[in-house]
C-alpha cells in the first residue's frame, strides 16, 4: 500500500463544478508522485466509478465527507491509499486506543 506523504486541495466553482466534481484532494508520495485523486460530488451530481488508471487512483465520495477526509489527512499518520475490488480505499495503520493525536 503506497504511503501518502502530502496532499493538495482544489475546489471547482460554477453550478455544475468540473467534470461532475465539486472538489478534489490530490495525494502524493514522498517523491511528489501523484498516488490518487479523491473527488467529491454534491447531491444530484453524477458519481463516476472509482478506478486505477496509469497508476493513479481516482476515488469518488460525497461532498459531505470532504471535511472528514481533510481531518484524517491533517491529523493521522501513516496514511495509505490503494485500489481493490473496483474501489479506492484511504485509511490509517493500526493505532493504539487513546493515543490522543
Amino acid at each position: 500500500m503506497p504511503a501518502v506523504s502530502s496532499y493538495s486541495v482544489l475546489f471547482y466553482g460554477g453550478p455544475d463544478g468540473y467534470q461532475t466534481n465539486r472538489a478534489q484532494i490530490q495525494l502524493n508520495d514522498a517523491a511528489g508522485k501523484t498516488l490518487a485523486w479523491i473527488r467529491f460530488n454534491d447531491p444530484g451530481m453524477f458519481f463516476e466509478a472509482d478506478s486505477d488508471t496509469g497508476g493513479i487512483i481516482r476515488m469518488h465520495l460525497p461532498s459531505a465527507m470532504f471535511q472528514s477526509v481533510l481531518d484524517v489527512l491533517r491529523n493521522e499518520k501513516p496514511i495509505n491509499v490503494y485500489f481493490a475490488q473496483g474501489r479506492g480505499f484511504l485509511g490509517t495503520s493500526a493505532e493504539p486506543v487513546g493515543e490522543a493525536e
